[in-house]
């Protein structure tokens, strides 16, 4: 199962859209859950700012321990800039590594951050910390482009066109 973990809802008509189309693609191969959890409006000073990641990376953490992933074995992959970079078909070999057959880990989780991304708290848990680009993306764009790397990752494993 993939769990994605994230601040704030997609809000943009075209962002949804792609949600909506890469989700249903990825059941094919996974289950897949995507939670949403309040974020909140980005204050001016640093001390206000560090306060609201903190409060964003609560709501995360608890919502990973929600009863959903109870007794279940999950690896925390946490969205950062400065995480290791993979290409495509790297990412695809980590995921059949971490998602085998075997049940090593019943669930992955990706928790992706606000506008002023993962706290320290969530950083310090993650099992890995990846990054989609060296390009700064608006948080909502790498929800998107998550999906579609998880997607293009399972067809990869099975050998199905799509990635050239």
């Amino acid at each position: 199962m993939i769990r994605i973990v994230a601040v704030g809802r997609i809000k943009e008509p075209g962002f949804v859209l792609a949600q909506e189309e890469y989700a249903k693609r990825l059941q094919r191969y996974s289950r897949l859950e995507i939670i949403e959890v309040d974020d909140e409006p980005v204050p001016s000073g640093d001390r206000q700012r560090q306060a609201v990641k903190m409060r964003e990376g609560e709501r995360l953490l608890r919502r990973l321990r929600a009863p959903a992933s109870a007794g279940r074995d999950c690896l925390l992959v946490a969205l950062d800039s400065r995480g290791d970079q993979f290409t495509s078909e790297a990412l695809a070999a980590w995921l059949d590594q971490h998602q085998a057959p075997d049940g090593r880990h019943g669930e992955l989780a990706f928790m992706l951050g606000g506008t002023l991304g993962l706290s320290p708290a969530v950083l310090a848990q993650a099992d890995l910390r990846l990054s989609l680009s060296s390009l700064t993306l608006p948080h909502q764009l790498a929800r998107v482009v998550l999906l579609e790397q998880l997607y293009r990752a399972f067809r990869i494993l099975r050998r199905e066109p799509y990635h050239y």
